[in-house]
């Protein structure tokens, strides 16, 4: 059977997040980790998962520096699952991710906001350009293109999309100019 994932793809950031934190359960335990769950216990509590799902996937954060399993007890030996710096800088994706769902429901239909820790007030997270301070959900403002490492398939498709880009733009500019101009006519 022929691979699905284009050679592109092996190198996209997208698919090598994915391959880290796609996996449902993982989302969900990252989630409880923010929260301050740290045991094995309080994450299968938590989430009413299986001990071998649950043993794996924690298995899985661990080697992916996500996690680090650390020791709390001595007799017996139990551990702990602490997030490292590499799971704390995911936080404002687990939060970008459900404001996103929050945005999609009617306010009396949230389960879970986002609050600032001493108001209370709910907050409306968006994802900024660090630069500037503008948010970047505009798709004609911020585009990805072929990054310093992008391999012959990725340089391909940005330099076709680049090129529809700018043929499109050239297209509404000249738009603009032949409309007439307003109160004429």
């Amino acid at each position: 059977m022929a691979s699905r994932v284009r050679l592109e793809d092996r190198e996209c950031p997208l698919s090598t997040t994915v391959r880290h934190v796609g996996e449902w359960w993982t989302l969900l335990l990252l989630h409880d980790a923010f929260d301050g769950f740290t045991r094995f216990d309080q994450f299968q509590q938590s989430l009413g998962i299986s001990t071998s799902m649950l043993t794996t996937r924690l298995k899985t954060l661990v080697a992916d520096g996500l996690l680090e399993r650390r020791p709390y007890q001595t007799n017996p030996v139990r551990h702990e699952y602490v997030l490292t710096g590499r799971g704390r800088s995911l936080r404002p994706v687990i939060v970008a991710l459900a404001a996103w769902g929050n945005r999609h429901l009617e306010p009396a239909d949230r389960s879970m906001i986002l609050v600032d820790a001493e108001s209370g007030e709910e907050a409306d997270p968006v994802v900024v350009d660090a630069r500037t301070g503008r948010p970047i959900d505009d798709s004609e403002a911020y585009v990805f293109t072929a990054g310093p490492a992008a391999g012959p398939g990725m340089r391909a498709r940005y330099t076709e999309l680049d090129r529809k880009r700018t043929a499109r733009r050239g297209a509404l500019g000249a738009a603009d100019r032949d409309a007439p101009a307003p109160g004429a006519g």
